[in-house]
């Protein structure tokens, strides 16, 4: 299966930060299964809205996949100890980022995830140079930003 996202843009000295925004039910860890398998992670994925945090290797990379939902104060991330994960070849996807506000490293993509009358709908947005390179790449694929 073949990566929605594009590799070779990944920033060589930080991690990808994706935030995944939206309503209980909107697709956020929904997306995160599909993005990990289009990584060639096998197997299940396990929504982290119990353990906080799930780490999945997918070939040379590392996806740190964080549900914050459950989270009632946003100084409660010291202990997942992310500092270990903020490095190289990491992509970070974190559902309810807004829950972690002010301890997390600012999004490269912002995932604003929404349903409405005709199903679910996801606006992309950039918060940084790797972003916006990413957003590029998936724009030349023919999808939409």
């Amino acid at each position: 299966m073949a990566s929605v996202l594009s590799i070779p843009t990944l920033p060589p000295a930080a991690p990808l930060v994706l935030y995944l925004s939206g309503e209980l039910g909107a697709g956020k860890t929904t997306f995160a299964r599909g993005f990990l398998g289009g990584l060639g992670v096998p197997g299940p994925v396990r929504s982290p809205t119990y353990t906080l945090l799930e780490l999945y290797p997918a070939g040379a990379l590392t996806v740190v996949h964080l549900d914050l939902y459950r989270l009632n104060s946003a100084t409660e991330i010291e202990g997942l100890g992310l500092r270990e994960w903020a490095q190289a070849k990491h992509v970070w996807l974190i559902e309810w980022p807004e829950r972690g506000a002010g301890r997390l490293p600012r999004a490269d993509i912002t995932l604003a995830f929404s349903v409405g009358a005709h199903g679910h709908d996801i606006e992309l947005s950039s918060g940084s140079a790797p972003g916006e390179s990413w957003l590029s790449e998936v724009e030349a694929q023919g999808v939409k930003s």
